[in-house]
């Protein structure tokens, strides 16, 4: 296992993706031992489907296909599970209540929370993302990132908020630095940021389940697409490898379904 574990070291992976693989391959040896057949694997990756949901059976039978290939296994690799997309956006925001979110904060003088909705909301962005906006962005309108695989990724600002950040960090006396910030001018956490959400979610009435960072994103793309049906476009301001990753906003939310029954079922 110690050599398995430097070939992937030397491959690049992180150290969880690491700990994850060999997990996987110790859970492997431990139910059919260290010979692999092909009647024992294809067992072994019952045995999976049985126990753990479709993802984690294919991350499982990822790192095993890498360990058979590492030790140069002459038989069948596995075939990961056909994962059935849901006909539903499920736990999305609605707009309404994205609206009631975005105004109370507003209302009640909490900026700070007000524009990192607005900011989820109206550019798309990650959490991970949001995190690295910062004073200059904004005066500038966009954020440039470079992926993993070295692309360049810009998340514009629209102009209306653009306009109105630049007014509240004006009044703020902030000329620098990263814009969602904590203490000692750090960028604030992702769990702090979630944390703070939900809080305020609660606070106002909102189902808690829809209101975390990634469901505003699915809300910027909802609106979007709504906008403008040109989905490519779509693709690339979210930063997605596949056509297929954002064709899931052509969708309706379970709840957008309900309502178009009840509109048209009459008999």
């Amino acid at each position: 296992m110690e050599d398995y574990k430097t070939y992937l070291a030397e491959k690049g992976f992180s150290a969880h993706t690491v700990d994850s693989y060999l997990f996987a391959v110790r859970q492997l040896r431990d139910r059919i031992g260290y010979e692999p057949r092909n009647e024992s694997l294809l067992e072994h990756k019952d045995w999976l489907a049985a126990h753990f949901a479709a993802k984690t059976v294919n991350l499982r039978i990822t790192a095993i296909n890498s360990y058979l290939d590492f030790i140069e296994y002459q038989g069948i690799r596995l075939k990961s599970l056909r994962i059935q997309q849901k006909p539903y956006l499920d736990n999305v925001i609605s707009q309404d209540d994205y609206v009631l979110l975005r105004d109370s904060l507003l209302r009640d003088g909490e900026l700070f929370w007000h524009y990192v909705v607005r900011f989820l909301t109206c550019t798309g962005a990650r959490i991970s993302e949001l995190r690295m906006f910062t004073v200059e962005s904004v005066s500038i309108g966009h954020l440039d990132i470079i992926s993993k695989g070295q692309k360049l990724r810009r998340i514009y600002i629209p102009t209306s908020l653009q306009r109105d950040a630049l007014d509240w960090l004006h009044g703020i006396n902030r000329s620098d630095g990263f814009l969602f910030v904590a203490k000692g001018n750090k960028p604030m956490t992702a769990r702090g940021i979630s944390m703070g959400l939900k809080r305020y979610a609660e606070k106002y009435g909102i189902d808690p389940d829809v209101v975390y960072p990634h469901s505003f994103r699915h809300r910027f793309a909802k609106n979007f697409i709504g906008r403008n049906p040109d989905i490519a476009l779509l693709a690339d301001l979210m930063g997605h490898e596949s056509l297929e990753t954002t064709r899931v906003y052509l969708r309706r939310t379970a709840s957008e379904q309900r309502a178009a029954v009840d509109a048209a079922i009459d008999w």
